[in-house]
């Protein structure tokens, strides 16, 4: 008979089989967003400071807990730090775009679901640059404010 896995344990395993490394992903969203690591620190509270931000983006895995208040402060669905595979999305537009120069009758063939996975990305880049504008506007909103005081 076989045990029941915890919901956490399957997506340890399910991470460890996909090789995402989520204090990589934090530290890729956190840098495109331009945040300091001293800045998200502050953001995650007093127990928080720059040398541990740099710890936790070195860690494979990061606790579900860490990973929503990090979500929070940085305004990106925890799944994003989950799933996102650099590697994955590199494959999927390295296997789905080839050089046709030269070729005459090319007939593409396209496998649907690469194609879906990087309109996906796409849209998900579109909105985490609109957010980044927006926490832009939201900072020199800030700053003015602190500037006419």
């Amino acid at each position: 008979m076989r045990m029941a896995l915890s919901l956490s344990l399957q997506k340890t395993l399910l991470n460890m089989e996909q090789k995402i490394h989520q204090g990589r992903n934090v530290k890729r969203f956190r840098e495109m967003l331009g945040i300091k690591q001293d800045a998200l620190a502050y953001d995650l509270g007093e127990d928080w400071n720059q040398k541990k931000i740099s710890m936790l983006e070195q860690k494979d895995i990061i606790e579900e807990d860490v990973l929503r208040q990090i979500s929070t402060a940085l305004k990106i669905p925890v799944e994003a730090f989950q799933n996102f595979d650099e590697e994955q999305a590199i494959n999927i537009i390295s296997n789905t775009f080839h050089d046709t120069q030269g070729l005459i009758n090319y007939s593409p063939t396209f496998n649907n679901n690469p194609i879906d996975k990087l309109i996906q990305l796409h849209e998900e880049k579109i909105t985490l640059y609109e957010r980044m504008l927006k926490e832009k506007d939201e900072m020199m909103a800030r700053l003015e404010k602190l500037l006419n005081r």
